[in-house]
């Protein structure tokens, strides 16, 4: 028997070997703020992004589908700051209170057993029990009467959320196992369930604010690795997809290392696929077997000769289940035609999925009009009656594009509701976009479509022979058109004020060394724990020219940076103090009154406390002023942070990460995920976390660690940070 170690995910974020520039290498001769202002005068009008499934307020007042919320942003922020700390529990605000609400594991079906510690249950159970690593997610309030989609309500509604990947090391009794080479199928089955997505309805009361699974919904139900999922847009029926399971690619299993998230104006979830492709194996010399072209395309997503997958899926043998489920993991040539085996396997992930929560009937659709890359986030614009519908999404893999797809599709407020009929409509016709930086603080979208830009069966990157080619390999697609590499930028968050756009860039080791320094990755320095570059990372803004999604230029500067508050100022940049400094920005998204959620994923800061999430006021693009970094790089930062417009929400338990936040409408009830607790345990006997069940009891020293929901509210029912 082989024990399997926990994945890190290192081994898939470096694929692109293009020549394009880094977003690093830009900006080689400073900008002063007044230039930048000059060029930006006509920016006060920014990109459109729905922010929330309310309150879509435009600054010029035109008509949107919903009224907006008449809860205004607070002037200041006032709860009491939590103090760092590393302490095995999600601590909160005075007068808040953290309550769990959906671990691992848990049931969402009565005809399931609660959570067992002792008992961890069948993986075929695992279709009625939460996932793993629960990560984005969005609240979607529900109609009483008619059961479907209502932005207004608040004490019903649907949690839809992503489970990202698994901790082998708690999700199984004894960790994960190998005999003799091979997974044990019932391992292999819980796995595959608890990867995917959980649409869970709650309720909420509304005096106490309490919330509450409703257990018996019929509107609960899992989505996993397996479940039967359709092509929509350009790529559906393409030789690109087509599989042993569908020879005339209309369809696939699953969808897995969903990350990120976003919704639709009409009441859908969207969920992204990001690190999927190292669930394939790859036999060694398979490329004699491949076109010249297959092989540019697989190693450019990082599917190369030889490659082991990450949990071994295609070495379980059958007898629960068709042995089918487990060959599609190997995405080698092995029989005569696509239509016999799954060499086309890793084509039908790295999709946009979208999941309408309130129609069991019809099957998710991958929306392949929007490319296929490592999927971080997908943000649609903000409803504005009449006007192109755009979908913001990042490749979350080091230098690696942003991209925007583009409607055909004008906004009618009548689609609401309209499940993926809606979704036909807005997401399989339109432009695909990719992000190009300039050195002037401007930029620009290059089209991806097939016959423009080079894109062409001539291109010396790759050869591309349709529209269905250009999005399957959207990153061979940048690299011909010149794409600026960016160092893995993570959650987008749009400020519903004055539309301006906030892009987390975590951190980055290389900068200053590896990668040279320009203003808008300006830091090069070591931190008192040793660690060397942009070590605690920074948050990048900028907007659409004219406020159009339709827009193929934009502008962009610099919010705030990441840093200990001891650090000098020409490393703490941004002024933070003990009570708002951070590391490591992950997570974001604004609520629709405009308050600023900001969460970490940090590695740097924990030796002093552990990860967290802060509220914001951010101000607007040009509010600061130049500065030079402590390594001699000019740069352009906002205003100073200040206690009333920044302060530190919340901390998690030990080795997690805080990430996917949502609120009710009312915003008395905010939601967020806290994945992978006690990550760095060696052993599934020597825990170093026993969360969540130190929620309720801080010396509990013998549960396992699981992924968790949790639900804060204020004990005096009012509103959150208000």
């Amino acid at each position: 028997m082989t024990d399997l170690t926990p994945y890190h995910e290192e081994q898939e974020l470096d694929n692109n070997t293009s020549n394009n520039i880094h977003f690093r290498d830009i900006l080689e001769q400073r900008i002063s703020r007044r230039s930048l202002i000059t060029k930006t005068a006509s920016g006060a009008a920014a990109l459109a992004l729905a922010s929330s499934l309310t309150g879509c307020n435009d600054d010029d007042n035109s008509s949107t589908t919903t009224p907006p919320t008449t809860i205004k942003k607070p002037e200041k922020l006032s709860f009491k700051p939590v103090a760092k700390n590393l302490n095995d529990i999600v601590t909160v605000p005075e007068g808040y209170e953290a309550n769990v609400l959906y671990a691992m594991g848990d049931s969402i079906n009565p005809a399931y057993a609660e959570w067992d510690d002792n008992n961890v249950p069948t993986g075929l159970s695992f279709q009625f029990r939460s996932g793993d690593c629960h990560d984005g997610m969005s609240y979607f309030g529900l109609n009483s009467s008619t059961q479907k989609y209502d932005a207004k309500a608040s004490d019903r509604g649907l949690l839809v959320m992503n489970h990202e990947y698994i901790n082998p090391t708690f999700l199984h009794p004894k960790g994960a196992t190998k005999v003799d080479g091979r997974r044990p199928e019932d391992e292999v089955i819980r796995e595959v369930n608890a990867h995917g997505v959980s649409i869970i309805e709650l309720k909420k009361d509304s005096k106490t604010q309490k919330v509450e699974i409703v257990k018996n919904s019929v509107l609960n139900r899992r989505i996993t690795a397996a479940t039967v999922m359709d092509f929509g847009g350009i790529v559906a029926g393409s030789e690109l997809v087509t599989t042993k399971y569908s020879p005339v690619a209309k369809q696939t299993r699953g969808t897995h290392n969903n990350c990120g998230n976003g919704y639709t104006p009409w009441g859908t979830y969207l969920t992204t696929e990001e690190n999927y492709i190292g669930y394939f194996v790859r036999n060694k010399g398979d490329d004699a077997k491949r076109t010249a072209a297959e092989i540019v395309a697989l190693n450019r997503y990082g599917l190369k000769d030889g490659a082991s997958s990450r949990y071994s899926w295609e070495t379980a043998i059958g007898s629960l289940q068709e042995q089918d489920l487990y060959d599609r993991w190997n995405a080698s040539v092995t029989a005569n035609s696509a239509t016999q085996d799954y060499r086309n396997g890793a084509n039908t992930f790295g999709w946009i999925v979208e999941i309408d929560p309130f129609d069991r009937s019809q099957n998710p659709v991958k929306r392949t009009s929007l490319g296929r890359f490592a999927h971080e986030d997908c943000r649609a614009s903000r409803l504005i009656e009449g006007e192109n519908l755009a979908f913001y999404m990042g490749d979350d893999s080091r230098g690696e594009y942003i991209y925007k797809f583009v409607s055909d599709a004008k906004w009618d407020a009548k689609d609401v509701n309209g499940g993926y009929r809606a979704g036909d409509k807005y997401m399989n016709s339109g432009k695909l976009y990719v992000a190009k930086f300039n050195n002037d603080g401007t930029g620009q979208w290059i089209e991806l479509a097939y016959g423009k830009n080079g894109l062409t069966n001539t291109n010396a990157v790759y050869p591309f022979k349709s529209q269905a080619e250009v999005t399957t390999f959207a990153r061979l697609a940048g690299d011909a058109v010149g794409a600026t590499k960016m160092d893995r930028p993570e959650w987008v968050a749009v400020n519903p004020e004055n539309g301006e756009v906030y892009v987390t860039l975590t951190n980055n080791s290389n900068r200053g060394t590896a990668h040279a320094l320009d203003a808008a990755n300006p830091r090069n320095y070591v931190d008192p724990e040793g660690g060397k570059g942009n070590v605690n990372g920074h948050i990048i803004r900028f907007h659409e020219k004219d406020n159009k999604t339709t827009a193929e230029s934009f502008t962009w500067d610099i919010y705030l940076f990441g840093a200990e508050a001891k650090m000098a100022s020409n490393i703490n940049l941004s002024g933070l103090n003990d009570n708002n400094d951070l590391s490591s920005p992950d997570g974001m998204w604004f609520d629709p009154r405009g308050v600023l959620w900001i969460q970490t994923d940090d590695g740097a800061y924990t030796d002093t406390t552990n990860c967290m999430m802060l509220a914001a006021l951010p101000g607007k693009v040009g509010d600061g002023a130049k500065a030079t970094t402590s390594a001699g790089q000019e740069t352009i930062v906002g205003a100073k942070v200040t206690d009333e417009n920044l302060r530190r929400f919340l901390t998690g338990p030990k080795e997690c990460e805080i990430t996917g936040v949502t609120m009710t409408p009312d915003f008395k009830a905010i939601f967020i995920n806290v994945q992978h607790p006690g990550e760095d345990s060696k052993s599934y006997s020597t825990p170093t976390s026993h969360w969540p069940a130190t929620q309720k009891d801080p010396n509990n020293k013998t549960a396992r660690p699981r992924s968790a929901t949790v639900v804060i509210t204020r004990k005096d029912g009012g509103l959150i940070a208000g």
